[in-house]
């Protein structure tokens, strides 16, 4: 297990390697001012003129000139090859709350690598931030004020069985598994109540909503 390498009482912007816009980073590190990033990530904040707190991973991504312009003390080496760097960065933060860009877009095995450490027990909740849409995994119940006609898909990493107020399409005691039945498409018709009985179900909401999912999420996982 990664020790703890960042610890915070502020929330942390963890920035990776994949699709980010200076206009993704400056709306997460307005919610969560510091910035950590995982391996390559250092490029990209470099790249948008920031200077990440601390940079986590095994290093086969992050460039020679980010190491350089950066003091060795930033940099935190995880040398094992078992967990991506999202998994390694997550892993290394305390912090109430982590916002991640930099891992949705691009390549999809990467995006679906990233859903699956969303889904991994993590001190630290977790939101993933891509240019249209958040996602997170539900671990209590979830009271969001969405506002109606906002779509919520719901999708299963592992077989769950959910409840839920507001959806158009209620969820009712559903049994969803990726196998056999997925939540996708479903929508708001006003505040919203998301609840599961285990772990492994991803919300994916508006990147409008994040405003109204932050102070919905539980304080602790």
């Amino acid at each position: 297990m990664t020790e703890v390498i960042v610890h915070q009482a502020a929330p942390v912007t963890l920035i990776g390697g994949g699709e980010v816009t200076a206009a993704d980073l400056e709306a997460a590190l307005a919610l969560a001012p510091v910035l950590v990033a995982a391996d390559g990530g250092a490029d990209t904040a470099l790249a948008l003129g920031y200077k990440p707190s601390a940079v986590i991973g095994d290093f086969d991504s992050v460039s020679e000139a980010a190491r350089a312009a950066l003091s060795d003390s930033l940099l935190h080496l995880v040398a094992e090859q078992e967990t991506t760097d999202f998994d390694k960065a997550l892993r290394a933060v305390s912090a109430p709350l982590v916002l991640a860009v930099g891992f949705l877009g691009a390549r999809v095995d990467h995006q679906l690598a990233a859903l699956h450490v969303l889904t991994q027990p993590h001190a630290a909740r977790c939101i993933l931030i891509g240019a249209h849409e958040i996602v997170l995994h539900i671990t209590a119940p979830l009271d969001m004020a969405l506002t109606a006609g906002d779509v919520v898909s719901l999708f299963p990493l592992a077989p769950v069985t959910a409840r839920s107020v507001g959806l158009e399409w209620p969820l009712d005691g559903l049994q969803l598994s990726p196998m056999t039945r997925i939540g996708t498409s479903n929508r708001a018709t006003g505040p919203v109540r998301i609840e599961a009985d285990g772990p492994g179900l991803l919300a994916i909401l508006p990147r409008g909503s994040l405003g109204a999912v932050i102070p919905a999420m539980p304080a602790t996982r």
